[in-house]
């Protein structure tokens, strides 16, 4: 799609937070907008920002680094330059952490908007003239209202439009998604300067989303959108994941439940894969969001429907732990246990609310000795995550019992079981059999992403256990139990 022809202006847009969603959003921007665009991203962590200026970039997301690389010091600048950012530009991106709070009213639930609070005013503070100021980070509904509000005290004499877009990415496919997104949400005042503001934003995405993509709504309906967007895809993670309980109780497969109730037009296929557990920054944290506001609205059945979703992936985690205790004749004290994944999906390096963070609490709670391998998890993210103090009350233990690998055959090396965690390609591709050699025997396989090849691993001579699924394993009893499905051609 071309350029639109409005205008030949160049639009200064400014993004205040370099992370997940504020970085790869400019970057595209900055590539599709070419000359007619001049993008700073800005961030008080310098050491982000030298990261970002630099060949290895603070996060990993496939296509990203290229995108980067080409637009960097030609539209596309990071800096730790706030205010000069904020004083240059027409828009104003806000995408600061708004995390669940953990202390005071609404703790565990509510959204602490501190960041926000502040970005709105240092933009009051150095602002000089009028600014389209766009929320995008995922927040609770009426926190436009409160930027606003924010701006006006502060403002002297300045115009302040605040509008609401959130984004819709998932982590691992972000570029595919801003490239191709199913849609664009812009929310905004319903008053003249509020739809010109609208337009304004509209223009930047018209860059190359197709104008029937780019839904305009009042300012509360694009943020409740946002949280409700993700609280129902949780809540079909959730519901396929009760269902695979069911399933590895009765001897039902899971992937067959879901592959015949996807078929049904009303409900689809996504996000019907059952799992040790969704995470990420954005499900939990949206779903206590929509706890808090419906209980403080008074609606305590709503706030209580939406907080099963939580309490059924919390029991889905523990679950999968418990299961690996069971089968490792009620004890794992001592035991070695790999972990193949740490990120809380494949193709990132994220692991906010990562469900192996969870799993390896509970190994560690048992006695087991863990080898951690995560192909894009550093060293130290997963030591700062099992020792943060809402996992461990004891964090030398992780001195002790967790050792953190290079390599998939490394961390599988002398173990007694090994749990896949992360859906990561590599771990199909490993050679099972010389796996199999290298573990102590028997040897136990826990698949929590359900993307092994359980029949060929039973061949092999593997105790196979998955999520939603029960199997004939060598020494099993159950002889009513049905048999693995045939296994896939091609083996390993």
């Amino acid at each position: 799609m071309p350029p639109p022809s409005t205008s030949a202006k160049v639009v200064n847009v400014t993004c205040i937070g370099a992370g997940y969603v504020g970085g790869p959003t400019c970057s595209i921007i900055a590539l599709k907008g070419g000359d007619r665009v001049r993008v700073h991203v800005v961030d008080i962590n310098q050491q982000r920002i030298d990261a970002w200026n630099s060949d290895i970039l603070p996060i990993y997301e496939p296509g990203l680094d290229e995108i980067v690389k080409k637009q960097r010091g030609v539209n596309l600048f990071f800096s730790t330059d706030v205010a000069g950012a904020i004083e240059e530009a027409d828009v104003i991106f806000v995408s600061v952490n708004t995390p669940t709070k953990t202390y005071g009213i609404g703790k565990g639930c509510a959204a602490d908007l501190k960041y926000l609070e502040s970005a709105a005013r240092k933009i009051a503070e150095v602002a000089t003239s009028d600014k389209i100021v766009v929320e995008k980070s995922t927040v609770p509904v009426k926190s436009c209202e409160a930027l606003n509000r924010i701006l006006r005290a502060n403002s002297d004499g300045q115009k302040f439009t605040v509008l609401s877009n959130p984004e819709f990415l998932a982590e691992g496919t972000a570029i595919k998604d801003l490239m191709n997104p199913d849609r664009v949400l812009i929310g905004g005042p319903q008053t003249p300067r509020g739809l010109s503001a609208i337009k304004t934003l509209s223009s930047l995405y018209e860059f190359w989303v197709p104008i029937d993509r780019i839904l305009t709504t009042n300012t509360w309906s694009s943020e409740l959108s946002k949280l409700a967007a993700n609280a129902f895809l949780a809540q079909r993670i959730s519901s396929i994941n009760a269902i695979s309980s069911i399933c590895e109780a009765t001897g039902a497969d899971v992937q067959e439940v879901a592959r015949a109730i996807g078929q049904d037009s009303r409900i689809g296929p996504k996000f019907l894969g059952a799992s040790v557990g969704f995470g990420g920054s954005c499900f939990q944290k949206d779903i206590l969001n929509m706890v808090y506001l419906s209980k403080s609205l008074g609606l305590n059945e709503v706030g209580e429907y939406w907080e099963q979703v939580i309490k059924m992936n919390d029991y889905q985690e523990l679950r999968f732990s418990a299961r690996i205790v069971k089968e490792l004749f009620n004890t794992v004290s001592g035991k070695s246990i790999a972990i193949l994944g740490f990120a809380f999906k494949k193709d990132t390096g994220d692991t906010r609310e990562s469900a192996s963070i969870y799993v390896c609490k509970h190994l560690l709670d048992e006695g087991a000795q863990l080898n951690i391998y995560d192909p894009k998890v550093s060293r130290e993210q997963i030591i700062r995550d099992l020792t943060h103090p809402s996992i461990s009350a004891d964090p030398s233990r992780v001195e002790r019992q967790v050792r953190i690998v290079d390599s998939s055959y490394e961390a599988l090396k002398d173990t007694h079981a090994f749990a896949v965690c992360t859906e990561w390609d590599e771990f199909k591709a490993l050679d099972y059999e010389k796996v199999f050699q290298s573990m102590l025997k028997p040897a136990f396989a826990f698949d929590g992403r359900l993307i092994l090849d359980h029949a060929s691993l039973q061949r092999v001579g593997f105790q196979v256990h998955a999520v939603g699924k029960k199997f004939v394993n060598s020494f099993d009893d159950d002889t009513n139990s049905p048999s693995p499905q045939k296994a896939s051609r091609g083996g390993f």
